[in-house]
């Protein structure tokens, strides 16, 4: 909270008529810095983000393709969960350990480790997910809006390398997000 009093002195978001073009883009430049300082010096106070990172290295150093996940296990039924949307392409349930009142995973049946290892033949899979992952919404009756997470990789601190959506709802959501 005190970074944020720091900054808010030292910025004013009034607009200078008559100088739009140069003045604005440079107030853009210094805006995107100033939140990319304030993102980077909160995440260096943070526990939290540092356990997420920490979880992330970690997924990403045990992963094994050889080896079932966590997801895997759902999906062939050796690990049960509160599945609340099933079809042939994907399944949906609640996560174990929720963020908000409402939080459902949606994953494809297929094992893809990561979005950015999909192709484009999964093009209709991944657009199945998001259809699915609007019926949930709409299931879990989250009529004033819901936040939809994909992470990717390590650096997206994946701690699952089975791609999957989270869909998050039930309370006002923050922004920026991480």
């Amino acid at each position: 909270m005190a970074l944020r009093q720091i900054f808010a002195r030292t910025w004013t978001h009034g607009k200078f008529p008559g100088f739009r073009s140069v003045y604005d883009e440079r107030l853009t430049d210094v805006a995107r810095a100033r939140g990319a300082l304030f993102c980077q010096l909160r995440s260096l106070t943070s526990d939290e983000s540092s356990s997420e990172e920490k979880l992330a290295a970690d997924a990403a150093r045990r992963h094994n393709r050889d080896k079932p996940n966590v997801f895997q296990k759902i999906i062939s039924g050796d690990i049960q969960a509160d599945t609340i949307y099933e079809d042939e392409q994907c399944m949906a349930f609640r996560d174990v350990n929720p963020v908000a009142p409402t939080h459902i995973i949606v994953i494809p049946r297929k094992p893809i480790p990561c979005l950015s290892e999909s192709t484009d033949s999964d093009a209709p899979l991944l657009g199945h997910l998001m259809t699915v992952a609007r019926k949930v919404a709409a299931l879990e009756e989250l009529k004033d809006g819901f936040r939809i997470v994909m992470n990717d990789g390590r650096h997206g601190s994946q701690s699952i390398y089975h791609l999957h959506v989270h869909v998050i709802g039930g309370r006002q959501m923050r922004w920026p997000p991480g």
